[in-house]
């Protein structure tokens, strides 16, 4: 049987260790000022820290906290009230690349993980033209 990637990375502690590493860096950072705006328009960072904990057990194959609270795993409903530039995804994954780096938390398992964020990030960039704000790619070079 395949272990679960949240007993890979050391279970339940492990994890939240890795939450609240990420959130400390998203809020200490200048990589991370924006997100920290994004979730203080919304329910603030103390709710962002315990929902992300919930949302990533389930995810990695732990317990379904999120899910048993609220029903759906859907990160596109999740975050489809707030404006996401593609410049916030790429911040939100160095964040957390600096936090899997710092809890050295490494190997083909992170890897795969990291490509995974990197594909949920990205699909999460939206259009912000109901925001009043141009659309999430324009601002990019090149």
């Amino acid at each position: 049987m395949v272990e679960k990637l949240i007993d890979q990375i050391g279970g339940e502690a492990a994890l939240r260790a890795l939450v609240e590493r990420f959130y400390d860096i998203v809020e200490e950072t200048d990589t991370g000022a924006q997100i920290v705006k994004l979730h203080k328009r919304g329910h603030g960072m103390g709710h962002a820290r315990t929902e992300q904990f919930n949302f990533l057990s389930g995810f990695m194959g732990g317990r379904n906290y999120y899910l048993e609270k609220h029903g759906h795993m859907d990160v596109k409903v999740m975050h489809e009230h707030v404006p996401i530039t593609q410049q916030d995804a790429e911040n939100w994954l160095e964040c957390m690349d600096q936090a899997l780096a710092e809890l050295q938390l490494t190997g083909v398992h992170i890897e795969r993980l990291q490509r995974v964020f990197r594909r949920v990030a990205l699909l999460l960039v939206n259009n912000l033209e109901d925001w009043g704000e141009k659309q999430a790619t324009a601002n990019l070079p090149g």
